[in-house]
């Protein structure tokens, strides 16, 4: 293998700066703000601060309403990640069979994740709307008396649906990638050994996925956590009675609508932690059964 070497000292830090510029403005400085002010104590207007230690972090460990968004962050994630990863993977064993208008199939279904979230929330609210939406109609001659507007079980199930599709087209694009590099070898000699397709897919295919399901579950654990906050301020908004508001909405109420900025950076904080902690969870003990 060539070594490269740049003939400039200075170039490999000049094509780096535009980056480091970026982590450090939206990423570094952001989590040093909410650090700084998670100790302090004001008022909305910002005329009054003081020191005030770990006091908002005890209160909000304390809070029920906290404890509450917590658990409920918790199950949020899980459905969020398993109706994303499973129909993926599904849709991406197909595509890789497809043969004829195979281009136009794969093409179809990675359109999903050019929507922004807030839009695919919109979508499904419509879909499921009690007095005009298609789904909620065919709800309605069932005998279910759907209405999210009201029911809260109604509300977290539409925005778990609205956040799982938005993220399915993107777990589609690697899984496909993932099975289209699994050789073929492997499979025709299972087969001729008599393996039939199921069991060829647990025994050969599935183990050979599971770097890339690993990676995904990471990746969409955090976007449940963190990107879906459009989905739930464009359909819900945290209601009805706070019945979907998750950590990281229950962030920005706290901090632009309760304008509690201490509770508030307190919150993202502890949020910070809780994603880094399962994380390194994840890294640390899925990956023992991880089959490279």
């Amino acid at each position: 293998m060539q070594q490269v070497v740049f003939k400039h000292k200075f170039l490999p830090y000049w094509l780096l700066a535009p980056q480091m510029a970026v982590t450090l403005v939206f990423f570094f400085w952001p989590a040093g703000q909410a650090l700084f002010m998670s100790v302090l104590e004001q008022d909305a207007f910002g005329t009054q601060v003081r020191y005030v230690g770990l006091k908002n972090f005890e209160m909000v460990l304390s809070d029920p309403e906290y404890l509450d968004s917590v658990w409920r962050t918790l199950y949020f994630s899980a459905a969020v990640t398993v109706l994303a990863l499973v129909p993926a993977l599904i849709l991406a064993v197909m595509a890789d069979r497809v043969v004829r208008l195979a281009t136009a199939y794969k093409t179809a279904l990675i359109i999903p994740y050019a929507i922004a979230p807030a839009v695919a929330g919109v979508l499904w609210l419509f879909l499921f709307n009690p007095a005009t939406g298609t789904i909620a109609w065919v709800l309605k001659q069932l005998g279910v008396d759907w209405n999210p507007v009201l029911n809260g079980t109604h509300a977290m199930i539409l925005v778990i649906i609205a956040s799982a599709w938005k993220q399915i087209a993107y777990n589609f694009l690697f899984f496909l990638a993932a099975l289209q590099s699994i050789p073929k070898s492997l499979l025709e000699a299972a087969a001729i050994d008599g393996a039939n397709e199921s069991r060829r897919f647990w025994t050969i295919v599935f183990p050979l996925l599971s770097p890339t399901t690993f990676f995904l579950l990471v990746v969409n654990a955090t976007y449940a956590f963190f990107e879906t906050f459009s989905v739930i301020h464009a359909v819900t908004s945290g209601g009805p009675a706070k019945a979907t508001e998750i950590l990281v909405y229950k962030v920005y109420y706290d901090g632009i609508i309760a304008l509690d900025l201490g509770s508030s950076s307190a919150q993202s904080v502890i949020l910070m932690v809780i994603v880094i902690g399962l994380t390194a969870i994840q890294f640390k003990y899925v990956e023992r059964k991880v089959h490279y």
